[in-house]
């Protein structure tokens, strides 16, 4: 099976901390857990809804992705993330199928999770990532 589920949707903020309030009363309940992932110049905090995770990603570099991001569109959502049994196996298919990968090798994200992104002008302007669960 080659997608799962939407494993969560990350939305690029400015301010974690204000970013935590907002989105507590929107949802009525707290965040989970905040994360570094000092490889990707971020912090991360996450909500679960049902099933889904909502990822709120907040720049701790000029250089990062979510910075250039904000700089460029402003706050708002920045990638949808599918969960998948086999993250190679996918990245060759997609590859195959005429996507663009933005790395030719998953990289570690959030959570510890396999992670690769599809580069959004070969779908339609969406950021893709893929995401899987490390195997024991």
């Amino acid at each position: 099976m080659p997608f799962i589920r939407v494993e969560h949707i990350g939305i690029a903020i400015k301010s974690l901390e204000k970013s935590n309030e907002l989105f507590e009363k929107l949802f009525g309940k707290e965040h989970y857990k905040v994360e570094k992932v000092e490889r990707e110049g971020v912090s991360t905090s996450f909500f679960q809804l049902g099933e889904t995770k909502i990822e709120l990603l907040e720049a701790t570099t000029e250089e990062s992705a979510i910075s250039k991001f904000i700089e460029k569109k402003g706050e708002g959502i920045h990638h949808i993330a599918y969960e998948v049994d086999d993250i190679y196996a996918e990245m060759k298919r997609l590859e195959n199928e005429g996507f663009t990968l933005l790395s030719q090798e998953p990289k570690t994200g959030a959570d510890n999770k396999l992670i690769c992104f599809l580069h959004p002008k070969s779908t339609n302007g969406v950021l893709v990532e893929l995401c899987q669960e490390r195997k024991s």
